[in-house]
């Protein structure tokens, strides 16, 4: 799995017991995801349709770093599923894994869009080689 993004737990993303609010770090996932399934698909037009099951298995506190992981599990014919690892980079722990989420790329009018994607593409795969 590879970790695209940092966050910095600050007092605003605290819950009442002085830990990561778990809607905050669900944000966090639901953009990381819009953000790679956009890339991928080269769409900015993708919205989430799914996501299953979330395994909170450990907490974050002000000050510490969480990465946030994203993998592709399989390409549909207009989504893209990925699943996601957060872990706390102070503790090592993983905080949380959602093991699917259905983002659906879109046309212009907001209707599923085939994308004619089958694997991970990186930028430099799509610039050529030099």
């Amino acid at each position: 799995m590879r970790f695209h993004t940092r966050k910095w737990v600050k007092p605003e993303d605290l819950n009442p017991n002085g830990t990561l609010f778990g809607g905050r770090l669900l944000a966090w996932i639901d953009e990381e995801a819009a953000l790679y399934a956009i890339i991928q698909l080269e769409n900015p037009k993708v919205v989430t349709k799914y996501m299953s099951e979330i395994d909170f298995k450990s907490s974050a506190k002000k000050g510490d770093i969480v990465e946030i992981g994203i993998e592709v599990v399989k390409f549909g014919k207009s989504s893209i599923v990925l699943k996601c690892e957060v872990r706390n980079k102070m503790t090592h722990e993983t905080i949380l894994t959602v093991d699917n989420i259905v983002m659906v790329n879109l046309d212009a009018d907001g209707n599923s869009l085939p994308h004619g994607k089958s694997k991970v593409e990186f930028v430099k795969d799509r610039l050529g080689s030099s």
